[in-house]
């Protein structure tokens, strides 16, 4: 089968067997392509918020330590071009799983024959194995291609283009088969999982300010404390858990007729606090996280931009001590209205 239609073909079957549930469980043998019978666990499901989702065979992710709220989304990573794979080599069939797979295909001859043939050779007649390793059943997996969750469009998917192929239990995948899963790449599509709180901060004055007044900014740390996301294939007894913290707030006015406060408009996270909240009394005071506008808005608002950076990293099977994955930010706008007025007493 070519590549693309055989990868499409695996973004369907994972969309086919999500899985759902509330709470994390104990798994053991989770056959993959499996009917949830003899000695396979299966995820089961609740009526909760949904905080771990499992594919058959491949990556469970426990999102109980994730951020929430409807203001939460995904963070960006801050360097370069770096994003977590968009598709992952994991475990997918037992013996007869994969026969049950690929023989529909080969008799509908829609592949062509010259290729049909490659695959029963490779498959069956001894080029990679014969009788699709029936004599090793329980013994080890065929692992195939996964599309990260959300990433079906991505061109990257089709990155994944390695055929099925075979791997005995308590062996590593193949060395030259950089996306196969491994506690890193874990840890990457844990990454993809990780959801922060919005950003909007407390303003004074709020929504509206002055010309050459300076606007205190802060925000509740409350709100932002450290979220994780833990990725495991509990087939494999691999597992990795990769956390984020906030480390500072970047304040953008949304013009370039500002000043902020620091200059560099990065608040640095300190202790328990990010800025600090205006009282009455500090009115002549140079605000340590804020800005100051220094031209009307005219009739309409400027943007502030408000952008958290978090520092990620990750621990899991193997790594005791945290490693690094790029910084990453979430940012959210809210509008701000500057008068034209010299000097204020508040």
């Amino acid at each position: 089968m070519p590549a693309v239609a055989r990868t499409t073909m695996s973004a369907a079957l994972l969309a086919a067997v999500l899985v759902v549930g509330s709470t994390s469980n104990a798994w053991a043998d989770f056959v993959p392509g499996g009917k949830g019978t003899g000695t396979e666990t299966q995820v089961e499901g609740g009526k909760d918020d949904q905080k771990v989702t499992a594919t058959a065979g491949a990556v469970v992710f426990d999102r109980s330590k994730n951020g929430a709220g409807d203001a939460a989304g995904p963070v960006a990573s801050s360097s370069g071009n770096w994003t977590p794979p968009a598709c992952y080599y994991a475990p997918k069939y037992s013996p007869d799983e994969l026969q049950k797979y690929l023989e529909p295909i080969w008799n509908a001859e829609s592949t062509g024959s010259d290729w049909d043939q490659t695959q029963r050779d490779r498959y069956v007649n001894g080029g990679e194995a014969k009788d699709f390793n029936k004599d090793k059943a329980g013994k080890g997996y065929w692992w195939d291609s996964y599309v990260t969750p959300g990433r079906e469009g991505d061109p990257h998917a089709l990155d994944c283009d390695k055929p099925i192929f075979w791997v005995d239990k308590g062996d590593p995948p193949p060395a030259d088969i950089p996306q196969a899963i491994t506690p890193e790449v874990l840890a990457q599509l844990a990454y993809a999982e990780i959801r922060v709180p919005g950003t909007k901060v407390d303003l004074a004055p709020e929504g509206t300010t002055k010309v050459n007044l300076p606007t205190w900014a802060w925000l509740d740390t409350a709100k932002f404390k450290p979220v994780s996301v833990t990725a495991s294939v509990p087939l494999l007894g691999v597992t990795a858990t990769t956390t984020a913290e906030p480390v500072a707030l970047r304040i953008d006015p949304g013009t370039a007729d500002a000043q902020t406060y620091p200059a560099s408009g990065v608040c640095e996270i300190e202790g328990d606090r990010i800025g600090e909240a205006y009282a009455k009394g500090k009115a002549g005071k140079t605000p340590p996280c804020g800005v100051k506008y220094l031209r009307s808005s005219g009739d309409g608002s400027y943007k502030l931009r408000a952008t958290i950076t978090w520092k990620i990293h990750w621990t899991g099977t193997g790594v005791t001590d945290p490693r690094d994955l790029p910084d990453g930010t979430f940012g959210a706008d809210q509008d701000v209205v500057v008068q034209e007025i010299q000097s204020v007493n508040r």
